[in-house]
């Protein structure tokens, strides 16, 4: 792990290449974290049209200022931000993905009052302590914190790339490549109007390789890259007792109970040790030796990893964590059905739902899934239905289940031994003077497919936020040496020349 502390002082002539550049190093860092607090300020749920022509007016303001032309891309849905550097037709061209909408927000949930308004914290014997930020003025320790909605996920790489830029420009270093700049507005709910909007802007996003700046370092601290992640679709699964709930006492024994009912289902679709028993699950996936070789090189830690989730035992789709990301997922994220807690009545309840996702490899398609989870409820004697039950269906059929299916984002996965791939290997490695950990695939997902699929273009994941980072719960945060390392990266990549 990179450990760092950078001083404030001010740049004067005197100094050495080396020293002025730690210097420089420091310096962007200060300006990084403000300009992190100022964009995070400005509320980015994609549920909200308003805040997102806040964050692109933020957006085009900075992006300009640095010799980009950007335009926003109508969709569907929320409009795309787009910029571009001067185009030179002997140079390759770079497209560089982002999004800039985040998870909604629960302040009652976070520990500080507002989640858009950026804390600093030092680590405590316990917990996270709030420091001023008048204590950068004293020096930056890059082990502090900064906690906030989005400054990891993934407003502080955007913010990082800008200010890479600027180190360019004072360091008088050129890119050696044409570069453009797609941020997407919809990330965190699905990026639904992304097929459709790359198809229709595929001769202005085309390019020779995409670099995604999401998502987080491996927890070992060495520079990662990743060339896939898993895709996903949803599934709403309800069955149904009684029209309305009834008195336990009266209609216990009587009245069929849709939560046991589902608790059967869910059961006959795992077996006890994790693995999916849907028929064709599983279906075109096959790991081979060398494979199985490169998923073991990654240095995961086991015992840490059971000791993080609190488990005694992982399930048992492939022999350790890396490859049973290379499996699709079937997973119950939430159940329902009538009250728990204080509010508990006794009542056969009238309905029992579970909300699914399953979770996609390339050998996988979405909607194949769903196809094949719906065979499956039949099997066990349900009559399906996509929409609620007639009076006629619950007097018809004894067991009733309604599917309502969610869309589909695809995985993707890029070759791991390509020259883009081998380019982004080497330059990491030159930079930090550490061996890189190739992921083949993670488990979260990026709606990148869509670009692959239109503009056949090599697609690889260059995580750059610290991996307990807690995107997408509260107390979000991102290290401070995640963002040296990020200013780093970024200007290695925007510097060095493609082959």
């Amino acid at each position: 792990m990179r450990t760092l502390f950078l001083g404030c002082l001010a740049i004067v002539s005197c100094f050495t290449t080396a020293q002025t550049s730690d210097l420089l190093l420091n310096q962007h860092v200060g300006e990084i974290l403000e300009d992190i607090k100022s964009f995070v300020a400005i509320p980015n749920n994609s549920l909200n049209s308003a805040d997102i022509e806040q964050n692109i007016r933020w957006l085009t303001k900075e992006f300009n200022q640095r010799g980009f032309n950007s335009t926003t891309l109508p969709t569907q849905g929320e409009p795309l931000f787009f910029a571009a550097l001067p185009m030179q037709d002997d140079r390759p061209t770079v497209l560089f993905y982002m999004h800039f909408d985040g998870q909604p927000v629960d302040p009652s949930k976070w520990s500080q009052a507002n989640p858009y308004d950026v804390v600093l914290k030092a680590q405590g014997e316990k917990d996270w302590i709030e420091r001023p930020w008048t204590d950068l003025q004293n020096g930056i320790d890059a082990q502090w914190r900064i906690f906030g909605r989005s400054v990891s996920d993934d407003k502080g790489p955007i913010v990082m790339l800008l200010h890479a830029l600027d180190l360019l420009k004072v360091k008088g270093k050129s890119i050696p490549y044409n570069m453009k700049v797609i941020l997407d507005s919809e990330e965190e709910r699905g990026s639904k109007p992304l097929p459709a909007a790359v198809q229709q802007y595929k001769d202005l996003l085309a390019s020779d390789l995409m670099i995604i700046a999401d998502g987080p370092i491996h927890p070992s601290g060495q520079p990662t890259i990743v060339y896939g992640c898993r895709g996903i679709t949803t599934v709403n699964l309800t069955t149904y007792g009684p029209i309305k709930p009834q008195h336990s006492g009266h209609f216990g024994n009587y009245a069929p109970n849709p939560g046991i009912q589902l608790s059967q289902l869910l059961a006959s679709m795992k077996d006890t040790e994790g693995r999916v028993l849907i028929q064709g699950f599983y279906k075109g996936i096959a790991l081979d030796g060398s494979t199985k070789a490169l998923l073991a090189s990654v240095p995961d830690d086991r015992e840490q990893l059971l000791e993080r989730l609190a488990i005694h035992t992982p399930e048992k789709v492939g022999s350790n964590y890396q490859e049973s990301l290379q499996f699709p997922s079937l997973n119950v994220r939430g159940l329902s059905s009538g009250w728990v807690g204080a509010q508990a009545r006794t009542i056969v309840p009238d309905k029992a739902t579970a909300a699914i996702d399953i979770r996609l490899v390339p050998e996988t398609d979405g909607r194949r899934q769903q196809q094949l989870l719906k065979k499956h409820i039949e099997a066990q004697g349900f009559y399906v239905t996509e929409d609620e039950p007639t009076l006629e269906e619950r007097r018809n059929h004894a067991k009733i289940a309604r599917l309502e299916l969610g869309s589909v984002t695809d995985a993707f996965r890029t070759g791991m031994d390509g020259k883009p791939a081998q380019w982004l290997q080497q330059t990491l490695k030159d930079t930090f003077a550490e061996e890189i950990v190739n992921i083949r695939i993670m488990g979260g997902t990026v709606p990148i497919a869509p670009f692959i699929n239109a503009l056949d273009v090599p697609a690889v994941i260059v995580p750059l936020v610290n991996a307990d980072n807690n995107q997408h719960s509260p107390n979000e945060n991102l290290s401070i040496e995640q963002v040296i390392y990020g200013l780093q990266a970024f200007e290695s990549l925007l510097t060095a020349k493609m082959e």
